[in-house]
């Protein structure tokens, strides 16, 4: 064994106290530490630098190593593709006449395929042909709503997921509410829990979320209750919220307000220059836009499943 190989193993604390023992018998105390202490100082010097960059072995020292992977909650939002007919190519011509009012807005879109009113109406419908069809369009189906068993089956079979537990249903006024828990067909137990759902929904004010800042193109933003955005908005740029929306400046990109369902929700800019504007998925495109007059407050509401656009005096 050589003498650098022994300051690399881990024998150095024991034979330490035996040298410290030997060398008391031929030399005095001090120089018998001194030796110790320089032999424990030449492994300590040895071993680190014999360690690439000096790192130590010491797990709390050690450099971190970021997760391979993480998971993370989010929201989005995807066209509703509601359908009436089963008549594919009624729907294909119908999709393309929307697809060229806002191609942008559709180019590679997902989206979700309502079924229900078709079926409630017996018609049936082949969800294989109809996502073929799509897919030719440049739209890509995510998930299937209101499906029979046959036509779950068909979207498992391309791996298309099944929503079965949310639904716009779900999504009504204060006023709708209180008709609901008035209802008879109600229970007294769930009349008595909807009508606490009212109070409670009603003693809790909306959410405002306030930007001062620009919205530049690709930005994303999401409200729970109103936004309000006391700069531009850039075009290419998109603007939700679940309440209304004010820009108090020149209102680009893409402005949709109650995005839940909310179609008492309005949109409020000082000018409007928009790609789209929508309203609890009514929404119109810069095509049916441009006859509006720019740099001029207007507001947009809601009436009869269409948008009005209105100055504001």
């Amino acid at each position: 064994m050589t003498f650098n190989s022994i300051f690399k193993t881990n024998v150095v604390p024991i034979i330490c106290p035996v040298i410290y023992t030997v060398s008391l018998e031929y030399m005095p105390e001090f120089l018998s530490a001194v030796l110790v202490g320089i032999i424990v100082k030449y492994r300590s010097i040895h071993c680190k630098s014999s360690r690439p960059n000096g790192m130590s072995k010491d797990p709390q020292t050690a450099s971190y190593i970021p997760p391979a992977l993480e998971f993370k909650s989010g929201t989005f939002f995807v066209p509703i593709l509601i359908l009436f007919s089963n008549d594919l190519a009624v729907i294909e011509q119908h999709l393309q006449e929307k697809i060229r009012l806002a191609p942008e807005f559709f180019r590679n879109s997902p989206l979700i395929v309502d079924v229900r009113e078709l079926n409630k109406q017996g018609h049936d419908l082949n969800i294989i042909h109809l996502t073929d069809k799509l897919r030719m369009m440049g739209l890509f189906p995510t998930g299937i709503r209101g499906g029979s068993e046959q036509q779950n089956e068909q979207a498992n079979t391309l791996f298309i997921p099944i929503d079965t537990m949310r639904s716009n249903d779900s999504a009504v006024t204060f006023g709708e509410t209180q008709k609901q828990a008035t209802n008879t067909s109600f229970s007294q137990p769930k009349a008595a829990a909807a009508e606490a759902a009212v109070a409670v929904s009603a003693t809790v004010p909306p959410i405002t979320t306030l930007i001062t800042q620009p919205i530049r193109s690709g930005q994303r933003v999401y409200a729970a209750g109103d936004l309000v955005i006391l700069s531009q908005v850039s075009a290419g740029a998109e603007i939700m919220a679940e309440g209304n929306i004010h820009v108090y400046n020149t209102l680009r990109g893409r402005a949709l307000a109650g995005v839940q369902g909310n179609k008492a929700a309005r949109i409020f800019c000082f000018d409007l220059q928009a790609e789209l504007i929508s309203i609890a998925g009514d929404y119109k495109t810069s095509e049916d836009l441009n006859k509006i007059r720019n740099k001029k407050p207007v507001q947009i509401y809601l009436q009869d499943h269409a948008l009005i656009i209105k100055e504001i005096a």
